[in-house]
């Protein structure tokens, strides 16, 4: 069932990004003074007494883009305003209304779709009155609220309930699967969640940092919903320009960490970096399951072969040597859809609860070829007396031991890479844990 979407819209800096925090009750798209920080569509799922809707921030519209990206920033408000139910058409009250704000509202105009004037930064009822002169847009009295301090929050949301009343707004089908999409800038993960989804969804553009906050972007693939999650290139810290990089990294590694698969993008026509390497300690760290993906092969086959490339990758990222290699071209689409089959593979894997009887004869079948264990003077041999499974995704076991100090790292590794050969889990990280056995 399709929920209603209700878009934010108005020009930079009237808190557009800060209202769509502010109702979903949590930190999702950047906030900062700089005008012009969202461009791509941020959509949440906001829930009131078990209906919903999607509530979407757009960029700000007018605005004179540092990157020249204006012309795609108005191109997805644009979209956002087709698909919308309702608009919550937003302005600055302290400013007063402005030349921007009657284009918007021609522009507005143009569409047969319900809005809401939203007139924000109105900190204190006084200001309340000095609201009058937006009625001359058109479209009625403006609500009063301070997104920044949720005054008259409650009030526009029981407003925008009220307005699709007539609309359907069940709880939407919950994603199989979650996917992000990390990797330095300019490797193409946003042209990559494009080619996914079919459709221009987020901005590209040959302008390195173009992708700023964490866009999450749901769609259906053989009747299953995916949420795919488009993140901000990453680069060096000490290179990191401003505030707003600083806050895109830190939700690089927050999409990273919430992500069932992670698709990590790696640029076929450079060099792997110290950022890869970085990125690739992260996700080895959170145990993510994880996929590394070629992009640009297209531009690199010529000069390498696959085989050798596997080799180059599992020298320089030694961590990821669980994770499966694809080769893409996004510009094209090339291999996009297998990349999108072997996710849910992964997933699959990662999320399997394996039989404790299966498990315990994967154990003593590593037992008995008595290999990689080493007797430590006074303290004997390391002895497995049985395991259990804990969790999936990441796949968690724990060994009851004699000594747990005797499992050092090297033999821990020995009896992961056995458990992939013998179990049906062999791309996957696994976390294994000791515990000393008390009879």
């Amino acid at each position: 069932m399709a929920v209603p979407i209700v878009a934010i819209i108005g020009r930079p800096n009237v808190g557009k990004s800060s209202l769509l925090n502010a109702l979903a009750g949590e930190m999702i798209s950047i906030v900062e003074p700089t005008a012009g920080v969202t461009r791509d569509r941020i959509s949440t799922l906001i829930e009131k007494n078990g209906r919903y809707i999607e509530l979407v921030d757009t960029g700000g519209y007018g605005i004179v883009d540092s990157d020249q990206l204006s012309g795609h920033i108005e191109g997805q408000i644009r979209q956002a305003i087709e698909s919308a139910n309702l608009i919550l058409f937003m302005v600055d009250i302290r400013d007063g209304l402005v030349p921007l704000d009657k284009q918007i509202a021609q522009l507005l105009r143009k569409h047969n779709v319900e809005i809401i004037g939203v007139a924000n930064k109105a900190d204190t009822a006084k200001m309340f009155p000095t609201a009058g002169e937006f009625t001359k847009l058109g479209f009625g009295e403006f609500l009063c609220i301070s997104a920044a301090n949720n005054l008259n929050k409650s009030v526009l949301l029981d407003k925008v309930f009220e307005k699709l009343t007539a609309l359907e707004s069940t709880r939407p089908a919950q994603p199989v699967m979650k996917i992000a999409i990390v990797g330095k800038r300019n490797a193409g993960k946003s042209t990559l969640v494009n080619a996914m989804v079919g459709s221009e969804r987020v901005i590209v553009s040959e302008m390195p940092g173009t992708t700023r906050d964490a866009v999450d972007v749901r769609f259906e693939k053989d009747g299953k919903t995916i949420v795919v999650i488009d993140t901000a290139g990453i680069r060096k810290k000490n290179k990191m320009a401003d505030s707003i990089e600083f806050y895109s990294y830190v939700r690089v590694t927050r999409s990273i960490h919430r992500a069932d698969v992670v698709l990590f993008l790696i640029d076929a026509t450079v060099p792997v970096s110290q950022v890869d390497k970085k990125l690739a300690r992260f996700i080895t760290e959170e145990y993510k399951s994880c996929i590394i993906v070629i992009n640009k092969w297209d531009l690199a086959k010529e000069t390498t072969v696959t085989g050798d490339y596997e080799d180059y990758l599992t020298k320089l990222l030694p961590g990821l040597k669980y994770a499966p290699i694809a080769f893409t071209t996004a510009t094209e689409a090339k291999n996009v859809q297998s990349v999108l089959d072997l996710a849910a593979q992964v997933f699959k894997q990662t999320t399997t609860w394996i039989p404790t009887a299966k498990l315990n004869k994967a154990f003593e079948i590593i037992k008995d070829e008595r290999v990689g264990a080493t007797k430590r003077t006074g303290k004997g041999w390391p002895k497995i007396y049985y395991v259990t499974q804990l969790a999936v995704n990441p796949i968690t076991i724990l060994m009851f031991v004699n000594n747990p100090q005797l499992f050092e790292e090297n033999y821990r590794r020995f009896i992961i890479g056995r458990l992939k050969s013998i179990l049906p889990i062999a791309e996957v990280p696994i976390r294994l844990l000791a515990r000393s056995h008390r009879k």
